[in-house]
């Protein structure tokens, strides 16, 4: 929910909890026990344009740039993108029998996901070139990182921790909100030592925990970037991809074949 001013946080706090609990679908499977976890609302600080055929699957930050994976078969790439612009400055191409899905950095090197191939990629952030492959089970959805390790999605609860060097897996750890598992877990990002997650199909993200996967804090983004005006008709449009600037501290969020990238400030809901 995007709130204009503070005098309508608390006004807007119960509505607002019960459309999250609405779009994320748990209403029926938690009931109100989730009122225990914060919510957020959002303040839209900046819009920037946003490659519309963009099949957005991650989003990174780094050196002040976007770096952006898309999906589809035949038109999964990895892309260096100026801020302001939009302007795609750097791409290069995946197999085009690869579906590609999400990104972190790890050191000078680039990680990539691919949906259900089960083999990743490994680029060079400067020059983009593939240095090598890795593979892994199962479906590869969303990445995200830290100093110790890499984190990975598979659109189920559970979150894969990996090895950054070798990228094998480490442990994994569920994602629970009030003890209920939370499946859908697509793009990550790693935000301030919490794990931020887009609930696929939803205008959610979940902050997450990751030592122990408890969901700390709910973020609805409902009216951000309303379904009309999204450019297209396609019901795959949906809220996916965030990108955090840790030195400036900014926060940002897109979705697949959305025409617009946002930086927004995060709102705790009051009176709750």
């Amino acid at each position: 929910m995007y709130i204009t001013g503070k005098a309508n946080w608390k006004r807007h706090a119960g509505s607002l909890l019960l459309g999250l609990l609405c779009t994320v679908g748990l209403m029926s499977e938690m009931g109100y026990a989730q009122a225990a976890i914060p919510v957020y609302g959002y303040f839209v600080k900046n819009t920037y344009p946003h490659d519309p055929q963009a099949f957005t699957q991650g989003l990174i930050f780094k050196d002040g740039h976007l770096y952006e994976s898309t999906g589809q078969n035949g038109q999964s790439s990895l892309r260096k993108v100026e801020l302001s612009t939009g302007k795609v400055l750097q791409r290069t191409m995946m197999d085009k029998d690869v579906f590609g899905e999400g990104i972190t950095d790890v050191g000078d090197e680039i990680v990539g996901l691919t949906w259900t191939s089960q083999v990743g990629y490994v680029f060079d952030q400067k020059t983009f070139k593939l240095k090598r492959k890795f593979s892994y089970t199962g479906e590869g959805w969303g990445l995200a990182s830290d100093r110790k390790y890499v984190y990975m999605s598979d659109g189920s609860a559970f979150i894969r921790v990996l090895d950054p060097k070798t990228l094998a897996e480490v442990r994994r750890v569920e994602v629970k909100a009030e003890g209920k598992p939370i499946t859908r877990l697509n793009e990550l990002e790693m935000v301030d030592g919490q794990l931020f997650a887009n609930v696929w199909g939803a205008d959610v993200i979940a902050r997450i925990d990751p030592a122990s996967g408890k969901v700390v804090g709910w973020i609805d983004l409902t009216g951000l970037l309303p379904t009309d005006q999204r450019g297209t008709d396609n019901p795959d449009a949906v809220l996916n991809g965030i990108a955090w600037d840790a030195h400036g501290k900014r926060l940002f969020v897109t979705g697949k074949l959305w025409p617009k990238l946002f930086e927004i400030e995060l709102i705790r809901i009051e009176g709750r």
